[in-house]
């Protein structure tokens, strides 16, 4: 019997010697290699965090004393600690999440995994576990150097300084990389701790010696190395990073050194007041796929071969982030005041091959979102076009920059937001689903939806000439949708993509849902019902061909994949009513709610966002047996407020 299948709780690791540790430690890297090679998801991160995870488990006792991680993506060796060891479907609909779930596990407290909060919610449960009287708990928050390149990091770390009467532990989990190697002042500040030589050579030289003369001098190697501590923190001035803080430091520690690391946890426990704990650790540890990919050490994967590392499969083509990493180095081409800019994602958002190319052109913030946008707006003022490139669940950080520092200032900035609408394994914290209700809020910002390559690649064209507002071009995760050709482009831009001979219903497919929509129109057409599809390209502001042609329709249908609270759909009817046109509108979206992680297929079905759902309802609402009731449509009965209701439940 294995180590790591007699672990069904924390408390099971109080009984292990440290070699048995070590073993469980080895254990569970190849289970995290085997199983994750099959499932994919974050292998590098968790590797790297292994014998740190085994540690904080044993020296605190979760569930009561919370542990926080940030990001949840690092929580895999967490999740196997804690009893759940079944990570057969992992990111699959009924499997265990990617990240921190709390109706998984009492042991799993934050779920959101958007960088730089946890020292806030460690902040906040550390103060109430003082004040409702429960001050022999604990609070341990684990923190990626990464994230420390977040504001509210620093934010959090200011107001905990403030009141050193709590039992606050926070783990920098120190491997000098988020997604790629971090960034910025703090990145190599602490960068030079952790390649310092009398760091180095003191550790490797005094631990080879020790462990040679057995046990007793091992013993005494701790000893020595706590009491060292200090002394190269001050030697290396990392604790003066943290002086003016008043908050105690602890390291920098070998985070795949058990004994010294439950050694140090142990003090930072007894401490009484709020410490910080430096672990250096590897990302990709013990895997040597891992350890060799330079990109990203294998942050995220699909399905890989377990011994080799290769991607398993097809790549289902052309993604999305190539086609704007692509188009974007043509636009750098033609215009040199075209700079780019992200939040510690260039590989992922798309942006290596323009850095490549323009290198002097690219800024990358580190996990900084709100600076990046305030900071495009001060560009733009000096005479340059920034794109901002971001994940569309990150845009939600930086609203009110977007809002007060771009659009009042009508600076001419294009952002870019890839993995917008339904992700899918990824789960609540990483769907984009909020980003067109979020900003078409903003007054004069342009929006555009692509629904394939070419229109990718014009909107990025039309977007940066754009110099008095913001401009926003999103798009889906995975590969790109087949191209779609127009039949025909009205004055104002608007795409018809079916036009028929009987005007009875519009239909506006958003971006990739006008693929959808394409279906929807030959289903009805089979129904005897004409349809019209069209695809606005840029959606807000909704364009003047959209009003005329829903003022002919008999019924408008709107297709999106973000919320359809305050989403596309719902402006189109705002602009229709504003202009006196009062053809019904349908908006079909996703419902506003956290959605759990399944495959982007399934959640469409459950919101009804499939041809045939859709189909059926448009042959009702044109039949006027279902609301709302298609104009002219002869109706045999009145809905009633039941009825009202179980349509709202059948949409989700």
């Amino acid at each position: 019997m294995s180590l790591l299948s007699s672990i069904a709780g924390p408390r099971d690791l109080d009984a292990l010697s440290i070699d048995q540790l070590e073993q469980l430690a080895d254990e569970v890297r190849g289970f995290l290699v085997e199983n994750v090679a099959r499932t994919g998801g974050h292998l590098g991160p968790n590797l790297g965090v292994v014998e740190l995870t085994i540690a904080l488990h044993r020296v605190f006792d979760s569930p009561n004393d919370p542990m926080i991680f940030d990001t949840g993506h690092q929580s895999y060796v967490h999740k196997l600690l804690t009893g759940r060891q079944d990570f057969s479907r992992l990111r699959s609909r009924g499997g265990l999440a990617g990240y921190p779930q709390r109706s998984e596990s009492a042991h799993d407290v934050v779920e959101s995994s958007h960088a730089s909060s946890s020292l806030s919610w460690a902040d906040g449960v550390s103060r109430a576990l003082t004040r409702t009287g429960r001050k022999d708990r604990h609070v341990v928050a684990v923190v990626g150097d990464g994230s420390l390149t977040g504001g509210m990091t620093w934010e959090a770390l200011n107001n905990i300084s403030d009141d050193n009467d709590r039992n606050l532990v926070i783990v920098v989990n120190d491997n000098g990389r988020s997604y790629a190697p971090t960034i910025g002042g703090m990145a190599r500040y602490l960068n030079r701790v952790r390649t310092a030589d009398s760091y180095r050579n003191l550790h490797r030289g005094s631990d080879t010696l020790f462990r040679k003369l057995g046990p007793a001098a091992r013993a005494v190697y701790r000893g020595v190395r706590g009491g060292t501590h200090g002394f190269l923190s001050r030697f290396t001035n990392n604790a003066a990073l943290y002086s003016n803080l008043d908050i105690k430091y602890l390291g920098p520690v070998d985070g795949h050194d058990l004994p010294t690391l439950i050694e140090t946890l142990e003090l930072a426990k007894e401490y009484g007041a709020p410490v910080i704990v430096h672990a250096i650790t590897e990302k990709g540890r013990g895997y040597a796929p891992a350890l060799s990919d330079e990109a990203d050490q294998f942050h995220a994967v699909g399905k890989i071969d377990p011994i080799t590392g290769e991607a398993l499969g097809s790549s289902g083509g052309l993604a999305w982030t190539d086609v704007f990493a692509d188009e974007l180095v043509h636009v750098g081409d033609a215009r040199e005041d075209v700079i780019a800019m992200t939040a510690a994602m260039l590989r992922p958002t798309g942006l290596l091959p323009f850095a490549q190319r323009f290198p002097d052109r690219v800024y990358d913030v580190g996990i900084a979102e709100q600076h990046a946008v305030a900071s495009a707006a001060g560009l733009a003022f000096g005479g340059l076009h920034p794109v901002v490139a971001i994940y569309a669940t990150f845009m939600n950080r930086a609203f009110d920059q977007v809002l007060m520092d771009v659009a009042l200032h009508k600076a001419g900035v294009t952002f870019v937001l890839d993995r917008a609408g339904v992700t899918g394994p990824d789960g609540p914290s990483h769907h984009g689903i909020w980003d067109l209700a979020m900003l078409q809020i903003v007054p004069h910002i342009r929006i555009a939806v692509p629904r394939d390559e070419a229109r990718l690649r014009e909107a990025l064209q039309e977007a940066v000439t754009v110099d008095d507002a913001p401009t926003v071009i999103r798009f889906p995760k995975g590969a790109v949708s087949p191209e779609l050709p127009a039949v025909d482009r009205l004055a104002d831009g608007v795409d018809v993509l079916v036009r028929s001979e009987a005007q009875d219903v519009l239909l506006v497919g958003i971006g990739p849902m006008a693929h959808t929509a394409v279906d929807v129109a030959e289903r009805l057409r089979a129904q005897g019902i004409g349809a019209t599809v069209v695809d606005p390209r840029w959606v807000v502001p909704v364009q003047p061909s959209i009003i005329e042609l829903a003022a002919s329709h008999r019924l408008v249908i709107t297709i999106e994949d973000g919320i359809r609270v305050g989403g596309i759909g719902t402006r189109v009817r705002q602009v229709l009513r504003e202009a006196g046109v009062d053809t019904a509108v349908d908006e079909l979206g996703v419902p506003d709610e956290f959605i759990d992680h399944a495959s982007r297929e399934q959640i469409l079905e459950d919101a009804g966002l499939t041809p045939a759902k859709i189909a059926q309802d448009v042959v009702a609402q044109v039949l006027g047996t279902r609301i709302p009731v298609a104009r002219g449509a002869q109706t045999t009965e009145i809905p009633t407020i039941p009825d009202l209701a179980r349509t709202r439940e059948e949409r989700g």
